[in-house]
């Protein structure tokens, strides 16, 4: 039994794509950078359960491996419970191998801070959408209703449980998160990134030439920046506003997508205006709105009724269109490509999180340049 914090890494499922096999490289090395983050800041143990137990060799103290059962399929609540009871964890804490790569010792610290409490309580990075969470007494998640993703356990333990919340301040350490290619070109512009993530990161540079491009329009109050999609309207836009030189023009469309119900037909006005005028001339119109664009293309792929691979979705990612199979993106991609502003495409985590890193890079290559 372990009565101290303990951190439940989920790492698996990563595909065999080039691009789903960078994106998988990069998550193993940021499950190991945060496991050693945890165990400095007061962890007892990480135990990371996965598919694939060879690509976290070799193991370090604290690291324990809980591998998937052959065969079994995949249930994120029944695996989430059976590890909380198994190992007799009375402080867990669960994430993906790719959640919240920034996260430092100094955040783990508070997480363990919060445990540490008397009364029972959830510890999240975001309420709505989870990427960490942590609460206490451990076995609150048997009485859980089910869940399917981690995104609604916070949820799952107040309505359920009955546990009170702890939100962890809105950072972008706490927002950004490894979820696409696009991601990982924002994490491979920054210049503090742990040896074995920074090398991770690596593969995706070449894409990231786009965003070097994209990043000095954020420092500078003539231009103007397009972001569209699945973006929290009141904290992006405050962000925005805060935090950017540059005017916005901001489209949130379909913020419930992820949890959408089944039959559910998503609608998004830019989805609409593509299909009017097709990818060529949306993109040549969007040039005129902004001198830089930001695209959660998730939404748009719901709007137009298609379900491209996930590598598919990965490559579009990286704006690598000739590797794209389904028509419709691959047309997309290839216009977004050779649009006359710079446009970067992804997924939610780039319309938050990336956003929020890609400034803070930004801002300090702006005032290096400056000799600020």
């Amino acid at each position: 039994m372990f009565e101290r914090p303990v951190l439940v890494v989920f790492h698996g499922g990563t595909g065999a794509g080039p691009a789903e096999q960078m994106l998988a490289a990069a998550r193993i090395a940021a499950a190991r950078n945060t496991a050693r983050s945890a165990l400095a800041a007061g962890f007892e143990a990480v135990i990371i359960a996965t598919d694939d137990p060879a690509a976290f060799a070799p193991e370090f103290p604290g690291l324990l491996i809980d591998l998937d059962r052959p065969g079994l399929r995949f249930d994120f609540a029944s695996r989430l419970r059976g590890i909380v009871g198994r190992y007799g964890l009375q402080k867990p804490a669960t994430m993906g191998s790719g959640s919240v790569p920034l996260l430092g010792v100094d955040e783990f610290r508070l997480v363990v801070e919060q445990l540490d409490a008397r009364d029972p309580r959830f510890v999240t990075n975001n309420f709505f959408s989870a990427d960490l969470t942590a609460w206490t007494p451990g076995d609150a998640v048997d009485r859980c209703g089910e869940f399917a993703r981690d995104n609604v356990l916070p949820r799952r333990l107040r309505d359920d449980a009955g546990l009170a919340s702890i939100i962890l301040p809105r950072t972008t350490a706490t927002q950004f998160d490894l979820d696409t290619p696009s991601d990982l070109a924002v994490l491979s512009l920054s210049e503090s990134l742990p040896p074995e993530l920074a090398e991770a990161a690596r593969p995706a540079e070449a894409a990231a030439r786009r965003y070097r491009a994209f990043m000095p329009l954020l420092c500078d109050r003539t231009r103007q920046v397009v972001v569209a999609g699945r973006v929290g309207g009141s904290q992006a836009w405050q962000y925005l506003e805060r935090e950017t030189a540059c005017r916005v023009r901001l489209f949130a469309e379909e913020r419930g997508l992820a949890t959408a119900p089944p039959g559910y037909q998503a609608r998004s006005l830019l989805g609409f205006l593509i299909e009017e005028v097709g990818p060529e001339r949306f993109f040549r119109r969007m040039a005129e709105l902004g001198d830089g664009i930001v695209i959660d293309t998730r939404v748009i792929e719901a709007h137009m009724g298609i379900e491209p691979s996930r590598e598919d979705r990965f490559q579009s990612d990286l704006l690598a269109w000739e590797a794209i199979e389904e028509p419709f993106l691959r047309r997309f991609t290839r216009a977004a490509a050779e649009a006359p502003v710079p446009v970067l495409l992804g997924g939610h985590s780039l319309v938050s999180g990336g956003l929020m890193a890609l400034n803070d890079i930004a801002w300090a290559e702006n005032d290096r340049r400056l000799g600020v």
